[in-house]
C-alpha cells in the first residue's frame, strides 16, 4: 500500500473512479463544484479520473493505478468503486458519495466520526423504494407484477430492498440483473414471457451505462418505466429521487476541506435527501399510457 505524497509537493493531485463511463452526470457534477470553489484543472490541481464504463472487473486495476500516481486524495462514485479503492489503500482520502447507508453497508463504522482514511456524501432515501413503487401503482392501476432491473456486479443490496417494497405492495417482483449489454435482450424477452407491467430500473452502473438500450427497449415493448432522477435524460415514463448530482456537487467540497488539510476521519458523514419526479409526456403517450391527475400534481417537473 502506498501512501499519499505531500500535499504540498506541487499542486493537487485528484483521483476520481467511476464505474460508469464520463457522461454520468456525477461526474460532470463534481468538477463542476470543483470549478465552483476556484480549481481549475492544469493550474490550480490536476485530476486523474479513470472510467469503467460498466465493467466492474475493471475497477481494481484502475485503483491501482490512481495510487501509483500517488493522488492526494481519490473521490468515487458507488459502493462497489468504494470498495476496490479501499482495498488497495488505507493511507490516501477517500471521499465517496451515491452509496446506501454507508454505516449499514460497512464501509464506516460512525457517520459523526467515521475514524478512517475515508468519509463522504450519501443520498440514500429509505423511502424512495416505496415511493416509486406507489406512482408506478398509480400511473398502472392494474399493476400485478412489477419488473426490476439491476447489476450481478454489486451487491444485491439493492435487489433485496426493492424486492421486499415491491412485495409489501402486493406486487409479484420479478428481478432480472445484467451481467453485461447482451443481457438486455433476454431481460426484456423474460418480462414479456412472465407479463411484467411496469419496469423499475435501479440506479447501479449496468443500468446507468445501458440506459438509453434499456429505454429503447422498454418504448418498443410498450412498458412504463421508472429509472432514478440522474437518468431521467434518457427520457424514462417517470424519474424519481434525489438528484446524484447534487450529491457529488458536495463531495467537490468535501475533497476541497481535505486538500486544505482536514482528515477524513474527523469528517462526519453528510447526507443529502431532495426527491424530484419528472414525468414524461411524450413517453406516456407513445406508449399509450395516461397519467394521472394526481401523479402530475406532485411533479417537480412535465416534459412533452
Amino acid at each position: 500500500m502506498t501512501a499519499a505524497r505531500s500535499l504540498g509537493a506541487g499542486i493537487p493531485r485528484v483521483g476520481v473512479l467511476l464505474a460508469g463511463d464520463r457522461s454520468y452526470p456525477s461526474f460532470a457534477a463534481f468538477s463542476e463544484g470543483l470549478s465552483a470553489l476556484g480549481y481549475i484543472e492544469g493550474q490550480t490541481f490536476n485530476m486523474e479520473a479513470r472510467f469503467a464504463e460498466g465493467q466492474l472487473s475493471r475497477l481494481p486495476g484502475f485503483a491501482e493505478e490512481l495510487i501509483a500516481l500517488e493522488v492526494d486524495v481519490i473521490a468515487v462514485i458507488g459502493a462497489v468503486t468504494f470498495q476496490a479503492v479501499r482495498r488497495a489503500t488505507s493511507d490516501i482520502p477517500i471521499v465517496f458519495t451515491v452509496v446506501l447507508d454507508p454505516v449499514a453497508a460497512g464501509l464506516v463504522t460512525d457517520a459523526a466520526r467515521p475514524g478512517t482514511n475515508a468519509t463522504g456524501v450519501t443520498n440514500y432515501d429509505p423511502e424512495q423504494a416505496k415511493t416509486q413503487i406507489r406512482i408506478l401503482k398509480q400511473t398502472v392501476p392494474d399493476l400485478s407484477r412489477l419488473a426490476i432491473l439491476g447489476d450481478a456486479g454489486v451487491p444485491d443490496t439493492l435487489p433485496n430492498l426493492y424486492t421486499a417494497e415491491t412485495k409489501a405492495a402486493e406486487l409479484s417482483p420479478q428481478v432480472v440483473l445484467l451481467k453485461g449489454s447482451e443481457d438486455i435482450e433476454e431481460a426484456f424477452a423474460a418480462f414479456a414471457s412472465q407479463r411484467a407491467g411496469a419496469l423499475l430500473c435501479l440506479e447501479v452502473p449496468r443500468t446507468s451505462t445501458h440506459g438509453a438500450k434499456i429505454i429503447e427497449r422498454a418504448a418498443s415493448a410498450r412498458l412504463p418505466t421508472m429509472f432514478g432522477r440522474d437518468l431521467a435524460r434518457y427520457e424514462p415514463l417517470l424519474a424519481y429521487g434525489t438528484s446524484l448530482a447534487t450529491a457529488a456537487r458536495q463531495m467537490a467540497g468535501m475533497v476541497d476541506r481535505i486538500l486544505k488539510g482536514a482528515k477524513p476521519g474527523d469528517m462526519p458523514i453528510e447526507w443529502v435527501k431532495q426527491p424530484e419526479l419528472i414525468v414524461n409526456l411524450g413517453v406516456a403517450e407513445k406508449i399509450g399510457i395516461p397519467i394521472p391527475p394526481e401523479v402530475l400534481a406532485t411533479a417537480d417537473e412535465v416534459i412533452g
